[in-house]
């Protein structure tokens, strides 16, 4: 699998948990948040740790840019994560900064998809893509293993 189509499927995964909070009742959100934490954390690790620098090392300028404002959408959603992870299950604030994480991520995924991956795919040929697939799916079992569900890690 290419790099982009592995983000696009994590992409694809994190929606549907967006969508499972959106259809169910706000005492099953912190289950569902802790398995969006997980997804997002694996993700952005990713990214940052394979993905980003290769973008950032042999990408132009304008696809640098991009990537850039990328890593700081990262950081913001990190923040939140944190956030979100340390607040208890009753308080009034999880379910406006869940909501505000949801607008965040599908923000970011609209720009990565809509702008990035196009640049991208112009940028590099499928051969690197593929490498670097293989480097992200490999990173991406070995953070798995050491994140168990729940852990809050």
């Amino acid at each position: 699998m290419n790099a982009i189509e592995l983000l696009k499927e994590d992409h694809d995964k994190v929606d549907k948990l967006f969508q499972k909070v959106k259809a169910t009742e706000e005492s099953e959100h912190r289950a569902i948040f802790e398995q969006i934490k997980m997804e997002l954390d694996v993700h952005t690790h990713i990214e940052e740790a394979i993905f980003y620098p290769k973008m950032l090392e042999e990408g132009d300028e304008e696809l640098q840019d991009i990537v850039k404002e990328g890593i700081e959408e990262h950081r913001q959603a990190k923040m939140f994560l944190r956030e979100l992870a340390n607040l208890s299950d009753d308080s009034d604030k999880f379910q406006p900064k869940l909501k505000v994480l949801m607008e965040d991520i599908e923000h970011h995924v609209q720009e990565e998809e809509g702008e990035m991956f196009k640049m991208i795919e112009e940028q590099f040929d499928e051969a690197v893509l593929q490498e670097l697939g293989k480097e992200m799916e490999a990173e991406k079992n070995k953070a798995m293993k050491s994140k168990p569900a729940g852990s809050g890690q």
